[in-house]
């Protein structure tokens, strides 16, 4: 283990039990700093895992004690302080402090910005969010044979959740806003391979279909139909949880701003869903709601936090399990001028996509392909590889000049 830098902060606050705060926490005390850590999280339980949530939780298949991610001996290890079921409230970057919800006030010298995202909610009647492990929970017990649920945005989350639900028997309506689910992150021939499966299951998947509100028994669509369930699941995004933080002097925007370092001021840095920071490998800001990203940034802000210094520039990865495919994705994919199958077939739904930006290789995408089929793609886009070099080089068959 490295010693502690001098200077470092000796009393270190992290705003979010979440997959980024335990990450800082540990690398914090794998650098030897061996100062106060204090650990705030508006849930009353331990971090745990959010992925497994719409899929392994959601199915059955697993139970809820399978979640924490760590043991409590490895988080008593930690020796961290901390303040469970209670919110951040307000910061205040002159006096050093953050206010809890119960009026608490909690002095730092280093601060880690860690507090993750809120699902979107529509108007009308409440409706299903799969965020917590009781959001979870409570959808579960609407499934099953003889039950309808509707199901709004076919989004990677949405869909996940529409594979276990229809997987259980439940009949589900699927509505989407854009003529092609996933087309503006993906491509719309991949979006249109994703949208084909569920079909293929008996999904009633409608496109183009705009949902105004919740209504009871369903939802109410912008030209008066209604779409009825005995439940509704809302799947439209999230909102970065930054509340906390107006009138702090930290810019927000779409999340936490912050730069390369992944800092927003000296002495506080962002890390997992909430941060927006300059990934260097892009050249862009981003803000990246991925399991894997949360882990390597919360590891990342912890050793800039001791003196680092060291740019967060990751290729961000994901991966997503929809009926019998393995979706994973590494790279930007987002704002893409290209993409080209180099591999396999959409027909199939098996195949390699690539994703060009400029004359740049900045994305690929797998469904149904072994993890060993993207390394060297992954390894390219990492490289900053052009995208005729990298073409040429990995399959040349794909090689061809960016327009």
């Amino acid at each position: 283990m490295s010693a502690t830098v001098t200077g470092a902060p000796e009393r270190v606050v992290i705003v979010g039990a979440s997959a980024a705060g335990l990450a800082a926490a540990e690398t914090l005390r794998r650098s030897c700093h061996t100062g106060a850590i204090t650990l705030i999280g508006d849930e009353p339980t331990a971090p745990y895992d959010r992925p497994p949530l719409s899929k392994e939780i959601l199915s059955g298949a697993w139970d809820p004690e399978r979640l924490p991610l760590r043991t409590p001996a490895d988080l008593d290890a930690l020796e961290l302080e901390t303040r469970l079921g209670r919110k951040a409230d307000r910061l205040n970057l002159v006096e050093r402090t953050v206010r809890l919800s119960d009026g608490e006030l909690v002095p730092y010298d280093g601060l880690i910005v860690a507090t993750g995202v809120r699902p979107r909610r529509l108007p009308g009647t409440p409706a299903h969010v799969l965020r917590t492990l009781d959001d979870a929970l409570a959808l579960r017990d609407r499934l099953g044979r003889g039950r309808r649920l509707v199901v709004v945005g076919a989004g990677f989350l949405g869909a996940e959740a529409t594979a276990v639900a229809a997987g259980l028997g439940t009949h589900v309506t699927l509505l989407e806003p854009a003529p092609v689910p996933l087309a503006h992150a993906v491509g719309e021939d991949v979006g249109r391979v994703l949208a084909e499966a569920h079909l293929d299951h008996g999904v009633d998947l409608r496109t183009g279909a705009r949902v105004t509100e919740v209504v009871a028994g369903g939802v109410r669509l912008d030209d008066g139909t209604v779409v009825e369930g005995d439940a509704v699941l809302v799947a439209i995004g999230s909102r970065p949880n930054v509340d906390w933080l107006a009138g702090s002097g930290l810019t927000v925007q779409d999340g936490l701003v912050c730069d390369e370092f992944c800092a927003a001021a000296p002495g506080v840095y962002g890390a997992g869903d909430v941060a927006r920071w300059h990934n260097p490998l892009f050249d862009t800001s981003m803000r990246i709601e991925h399991r894997t990203n949360a882990a390597e940034q919360g590891m990342a802000v912890a050793r800039n936090l001791l003196g680092a210094r060291q740019p967060f520039a990751p290729a961000p990865y994901f991966w997503s399990d929809q009926w019998d495919m393995k979706i994973r994705a590494y790279g930007f994919l987002r704002g893409h001028d290209e993409v080209r199958i180099v591999e396999g077939s959409l027909k199939e739904r098996q195949f390699t996509a690539l994703y060009r930006t400029g004359d740049r290789l900045t994305g690929v995408l797998s469904v149904g392909m072994p993890p060993k089929t993207i390394r060297p793609w992954q390894q390219a886009i990492t490289a900053r590889a052009s995208w005729g070099n990298a073409t040429s080089t990995l399959h040349p068959s794909a090689a061809g000049a960016a327009p």
